[in-house]
């Protein structure tokens, strides 16, 4: 690595360092009452903490994130609009409404409801009944929307997702990490911001009956605003909670709590850990010069290195004033070298802090430089010449 590209390297980390005072601050208790537990930063998608957050747990209604999100994708294709009416079938109202124990909004068999109540009551009171009359009205049947949501799922990238259900009832089949909820929600509060501000609605009222939004952190967090909880006796006490302040958003994720009263505590302890201990710095612009690298046998030495997309590094703030970063390439680089290709990693690493590698692209063509490159043939067509390995 040259001097001039540890200088720019340099000159970004310093951005990175807390200051004395941050880097006092409390950290986490290692071992939490929540289990595959993830902190993420919305603006950015970087992962602050995760406890097992990749491993696949039972969702239970914080999947209906994914049954929310094909709605809304219907509604913005213009297959549907709010005012759309769908039939309550015997089956959503025997199985997940007002016949079953769970929570529903207490749809009339065989009643004609707008997409907009259905919505409403499937992400304010997580309501069973509303997601199956949704999933039947826009696919026909709850199978057939379930493939829907298990296609999308797979074009997000979601990994861990294996849908089998609208609701998230208890099914071995259905499982999901608490970092693919993470990122759902995070797709969600960024592509639909204006229904977003529906999951920080406190209550819904449904033929004159109303019912309270079960969001611990809604009025008890200042700036949360959602968005999802869940409970079934498979996954325990679970929730995805965001919250903004100071112009910065956290997506917190956990499962496995054992009452509505842990999940509370566990909810506000993570989402103030997730402002007062980790922090995201932006250490590169997407197209900002990073360094440069040698070029051999090209008409010019050196070519400079641009980030290829935002880079960004997060932690807690102690880990984030311990990172260092060096540019990696093989080389010299042989021209000719194509502008955009990818020649060289900015490597970000430290003490506490898992290893992270951003392409760096080529910023110009650097074509080769024809006489030094007879010279060198010559070279080493030369009796005992020496010629790379």
């Amino acid at each position: 690595m040259n001097l001039r590209a540890s200088l720019i390297i340099v000159a970004l980390l310093l951005s990175v360092a807390a200051p004395a005072q941050a880097q006092r601050r409390r950290v986490p208790p290692a071992q939490a009452p929540a289990q595959h537990v993830v902190i993420m930063d919305a603006a950015s998608g970087v992962v602050l903490a995760c406890e097992q957050c990749e491993a696949p747990v039972a969702p239970a209604s914080m999947s209906k994130l994914m049954t929310v999100l094909l709605v809304l994708e219907a509604l913005e294709r213009h297959e549907i609009n709010l005012e759309t009416r769908y039939r309550v079938s015997e089956y959503a109202w025997r199985e997940h409404g007002a016949m079953s124990s769970s929570s529903h909004m207490f749809l009339p068999i065989n009643s004609e409801v707008s997409v907009r109540d259905l919505l409403r009551g499937a992400v304010i009171v997580s309501a069973n009944d509303a997601c199956v009359v949704l999933a039947e009205g826009l696919a026909g049947s709850e199978a057939a929307f379930v493939e829907r949501m298990n296609r999308r799922a797979r074009e997000l990238g979601l990994r861990s997702a294996r849908f089998a259900n609208a609701t998230g009832v208890d099914d071995p089949e259905h499982m999901i990490s608490t970092l693919d909820l993470a990122r759902l929600a995070r797709h969600l509060i960024v592509h639909f911001p204006d229904f977003y501000r529906t999951y920080g609605e406190r209550s819904f009222t449904f033929s004159d009956r109303t019912q309270e939004n079960r969001n611990p952190l809604l009025g008890t967090f200042d700036g949360a605003d959602g968005v999802k909880t869940g409970h079934t006796d498979s996954s325990g006490y679970g929730m995805v909670g965001s919250a903004s302040r100071g112009g910065q958003r956290r997506i917190v994720v956990f499962n496995g709590t054992n009452s509505m009263q842990a999940r509370r505590s566990e909810a506000l302890r993570l989402m103030q850990a997730a402002f007062d201990d980790y922090a995201v710095t932006r250490l590169a612009a997407a197209g900002a010069q990073v360094g440069e690298a040698q070029v051999r046998l090209g008409e010019r030495r050196t070519v400079p290195l641009l980030a290829r997309d935002d880079i960004f590094v997060g932690g807690t703030r102690a880990v984030r004033a311990g990172l260092n970063a060096r540019i990696v390439y093989q080389g010299p680089l042989r021209a000719p070298v194509r502008q955009g290709d990818v020649v060289a990693q900015l490597v970000v690493e430290g003490p506490g802090f898992e290893r992270q590698e951003f392409p760096l692209v080529a910023a110009r063509r650097i074509g080769p430089n024809w006489f030094s490159s007879v010279f060198e043939g010559m070279r080493l067509s030369l009796p005992g010449a020496e010629r790379d390995q």
